[in-house]
């Protein structure tokens, strides 16, 4: 209906669409993209009632549709020879076309807002009155791995959201393939308050407490894994995509690969623990919770003294190979031949 609003009045439009003598087109070429995700999701409801494996497929599809469309293109071209030429250049679905960065910036803060906020730990008033005759305190005392749980979720979740930040700082423009990464830690980011709120439900040193603290670090890992894949997808197209100061070689380009690969290493590193040592996996998992924040803290004066001992170990080393250098340049050459 929006599409069909904005073509009726046209000074809605593009100006490009505007001065564009193929407007019916433009508008066809757009519905059809608009159109799709609606018609296979109707096809998907259908099928569930007989046969749900096909109705998978078509909700698949909506995801897929666009890199099918361009490898069939790209096959067509290529094998058979046969160019595709269409008198539009928009709403084409490539992985690098730019794509609102500001919209995404929204979206992501939205996630975050709501995921940050979303357990429900308060004891009900029924339970203090009969469980605990009254006493609040009481109460509160036996919630306390929930209310601890929810803390630590807030404070990581925080912290993921400083690190989307901080790269979206740098960020001068949003491509496809940024964006799905995105949406894709934002999925790992929403699970987050539910794997956290497992490490308070069962008995401590426990099996099951074991696996939830696994399930935790999985879920960090894989949320803040993708974020790390925005950036490096980003410096495929640094000119296009990056700030100079966050490109390769910039002044910022050594700080950001730190800030944002501190929580998978991390994340994988007490996952391996907790394999290894597992009767100390909860107190080694509280004591991240508590270290994490703090390194943040103090990252930029470890990548400047890492950085600055870094060009010390390099500039020994240009020193010996210029010695060398001048050592072979002073021999005769009988000396070098021999």
């Amino acid at each position: 209906m929006i599409v069909l609003y904005g073509f009726r009045h046209s000074y809605l439009l593009n100006h490009q669409i505007q001065e564009s003598e193929n407007k019916a087109f433009y508008k066809y070429h757009i519905l059809k993209i608009i159109l799709r995700g609606p018609t296979l999701s109707f096809l998907a409801a259908i099928f569930s009632f007989f046969f749900f494996p096909l109705s998978y497929m078509f909700l698949g599809l909506i995801v897929f549709f666009p890199l099918l469309s361009h490898l069939t293109k790209w096959f067509r071209s290529r094998i058979l020879g046969q160019e595709e030429e269409l008198p539009v250049d928009y709403f084409t679905s490539y992985l690098k076309e730019p794509l609102s960065k500001e919209r995404v910036e929204t979206f992501s803060d939205g996630v975050y807002a709501i995921v940050a906020t979303l357990e429900d730990n308060v004891p009900d008033d029924n339970i203090v009155k009969d469980k605990y005759s009254g006493h609040l305190a009481e109460a509160l005392r036996e919630f306390s791995p929930s209310f601890l749980a929810y803390f630590g979720s807030f404070v990581t979740i925080g912290l993921l959201w400083f690190v989307h930040h901080s790269l979206f700082l740098h960020v001068t423009k949003a491509t496809r393939l940024m964006t799905l990464l995105n949406t894709l830690s934002l999925a790992f980011i929403g699970g987050l308050p539910l794997a956290y709120q497992l490490t308070s439900e069962f008995a401590e040193k426990s099996y099951n407490e074991i696996e939830a603290i696994q399930i935790s670090c999985v879920t960090i890992f894989f949320a803040s894994i993708f974020q790390f894949s925005i950036w490096i997808a980003a410096l495929f197209h640094e000119v296009e995509t990056l700030h100079p100061f966050a490109r390769y070689g910039g002044k910022e380009h050594a700080f950001m690969f730190a800030k944002l690969s501190l929580y998978p290493c991390v994340s994988l590193a007490v996952f391996c623990l907790t394999c290894v040592m597992s009767e100390l996996s909860t107190t080694i998992f509280h004591l991240t919770q508590i270290i994490v924040p703090f390194a943040f803290l103090v990252l930029r004066i470890f990548v400047r003294i890492g950085l600055m001992m870094l060009n010390y170990i390099m500039s020994l080393a240009r020193s010996k190979s210029n010695v060398l250098e001048e050592e072979e340049a002073c021999l005769s050459p009988a000396d070098v031949l021999s």
